[in-house]
């Protein structure tokens, strides 16, 4: 097993949309699932989309309960959004985008549908933390990260401390 470094924002492969997965039950893809948990995981994670270590793969792996719970791990192979209704906003970040936090209104309730890493095809409605983690790490497969969600003087603030961060070779 291996835990890879988080790309930080700022790299190209987080703003550019990720490939489909076309092989699915091979040796490489399970072991790239393993590793993307366990790489959650250290970082202290829900979700984490393959972009977020540099893999530019439509695929992703969320866990609402850290660990807690083996039921709750999913793995989400070239996701779509289905459904969506209500709203919700609630503070939200990003391994990609650390100590950042900023309040993003998302749907309440979201379908979707994936595919396993045994490539079957399975759909979930999730509510609350689970939906914006559906939406959270499908942007990141689409290139969009969660700062696009908020005004544009916030993302702005945010551009330039990190800016700031990395002429001080501060930013990863």
């Amino acid at each position: 097993m291996m835990i890879y470094p988080i790309v930080r924002y700022g790299q190209p492969v987080l703003e550019k949309k990720a490939a489909a997965i076309t092989e699915f039950d091979t040796p490489e893809l399970n072991a790239l699932v393993e590793d993307m948990f366990e790489s959650m995981y250290a970082a202290k994670g829900v979700g984490l989309a393959a972009p977020q270590i540099g893999i530019a793969k439509r695929i992703a792996v969320i866990d609402v309960a850290s660990g807690e719970d083996p039921a709750q791990k999913l793995v989400l192979i070239n996701p779509e959004i289905i459904g969506r209704e209500g709203a919700q906003t609630s503070e939200e970040g990003c391994l990609s985008l650390p100590t950042f936090r900023e309040p993003v209104t998302r749907a309440q309730k979201v379908t979707l549908r994936a595919f396993n890493a045994k490539g079957e095809v399975w759909e979930m409605t999730g509510e609350d933390l689970l939906a914006r983690a559906f939406l959270h790490e499908t942007d990141h497969l689409n290139g969009t990260l969660y700062i696009s969600h908020i005004s544009p003087l916030k993302r702005d603030l945010i551009r330039r401390k990190i800016r700031k961060l990395q002429k001080a070779n501060e930013w990863g």
